[in-house]
Formats: structure tokens, sequence, C-alpha cells
């Protein structure tokens, strides 16, 4: 599989655990779990192509998890700031650890098992 198709498979599959550890943190966010997994998803899958280009442009393991785990924790800042002044609860690691985590191993996936892009002869 390619590298770019890997990180969106691996992003949308570790956004949807990512969203699903909102029900660790209280039972307030039981119903907004939906809307949580999808834009956690999404997330995922914005971070699997970013991780799947950066594979692409560089070849290093070591660099391809910082890379997810800046991804992940970029993407989860927002969403982090959010949660926090709207429940007046100090979540901001908690979705910022899961974010990062996801991202870096996204960004280990699509080093490690993704297909470079085929060369054509010139």
């Amino acid at each position: 599989m390619n590298k770019v198709l890997l990180g969106v498979v691996v992003g949308a599959v570790l956004g949807v655990f990512d969203g699903l550890t909102a029900l660790l943190h209280g039972p307030e966010f039981r119903e907004q779990i939906v809307s949580i997994v999808l834009g956690s998803t999404v997330k995922g899958v914005v971070a699997g192509v970013a991780a799947g280009l950066f594979a692409r442009w560089c070849r290093s393991l070591v660099g391809g998890i910082a890379f997810g785990l800046a991804v992940g924790a970029l993407l989860a800042w927002p969403v982090a700031m959010g949660v926090s002044e709207e429940y007046q609860r100090n979540l901001y690691f908690a979705v910022m650890i899961p974010g990062a985590i996801a991202g870096g191993i996204v960004g280990f996936a699509t080093q490690h098992y993704g297909r470079a892009p085929a060369k054509t002869p010139s």
C-alpha cells in the first residue's frame, strides 16, 4: 500500500480510538460521542495524509515519528483549548496526549510499512 493511503487508513482507525478515549473523562461526553469520534477520525485522516506525504519526501523513521507527533499535537490543540474552556476542567493533556500518540503511530506506520511510489523509467 502506498504511504499516503496507508496514512489515511491508519489515521482513520486510530482517530476512532482517539475519539473513544473521551468516554474515559466523564459521563458528560456520552451524548456527544458520535461527533467527537467523527471529528477525531477526520483529524486522524488529515494527520495520515500529512504523514504519508512527509514519508514520501523524507525517508527517516525517527523523522516520521517526530513529524506525526507534531502534526497530531497541532491538530489536537484547538480541540483541547475548546474543551477546556467549555467544561471549565483541565482536559488539555487528556486531549493532546492521545492525539499526539495517534499521530506518532501514523508517522511510524507510513515510514515503516508504506511503499514508496514506483519510479517510472525516463
